[in-house]
């Protein structure tokens, strides 16, 4: 996805004031051997940009005057009740070198799967995203998770994830839970009962 910022030279919080009642949202860039670059974003197109899950999830095309540079979302901050981007951090990408982020988690065929169809079972979703370690041209946009197979009673580990080639996820040591089922009590009263 392509941004179009601006250079600012004015900071603090009256410039920030100022760039907002224009329409403009504050931001900066950071990150590799560059310095910090404070820089000033049109307000509507990024809120809407924040709107789409890509924004979040994938190497971004920041372009300053002509020039383009590789860039992540790193951090943004909305206005407690108007539809308003206060500010917005950007980290710049090496494309030699690997990138630790997040990446949002897409829960398939809950609806065809043995626990559901045959157990009545309820689908819970523990994490509905997984930090990851990869280079940033290897980046998935999502990845997804097939719950086709989950039987009653059972869980879906970050073990069990089929990732894209040249993605880790970065669990710390731990095989993290991602998915639950469980039989709600009113069902398997039930279930009793008719035995």
């Amino acid at each position: 996805m392509k941004v179009v910022a601006f250079n600012r030279t004015q900071q603090g919080t009256g410039a920030s004031r100022r760039l907002r009642k224009a329409g403009q949202t504050p931001g900066i860039i950071y990150g590799g051997s560059a310095t910090p670059e404070l820089i000033a974003l049109d307000g509507n197109a990024l809120y809407h940009a924040l709107k789409k899950e890509a924004f979040h999830g994938s190497v971004l095309d920041l372009e300053i005057e002509g020039k383009t540079q590789q860039v992540l979302l790193r951090d943004f901050q909305m206005h407690a009740y108007k539809q308003l981007v206060l500010h917005a951090d950007f980290q710049r990408v090496d494309a030699s070198k690997p990138i630790h982020t997040k990446v949002t988690l897409h829960f398939v065929n809950a609806e065809i799967s043995p626990a559901v169809k045959l157990s009545s079972a309820v689908i819970s979703h523990v994490a509905n995203e997984l930090e990851v370690a990869c280079l940033p041209g290897k980046l998935p946009e999502f990845i997804e998770v097939d719950l086709s197979k989950l039987e009653a009673g059972q869980s879906i580990h970050v073990n069990d994830l089929v990732l894209p080639e040249g993605v880790t996820a970065l669990t710390h040591g731990q095989n993290l839970t991602l998915v639950t089922t469980s039989i709600p009590r009113g069902v398997a009263s039930a279930e009793a009962a008719a035995e």
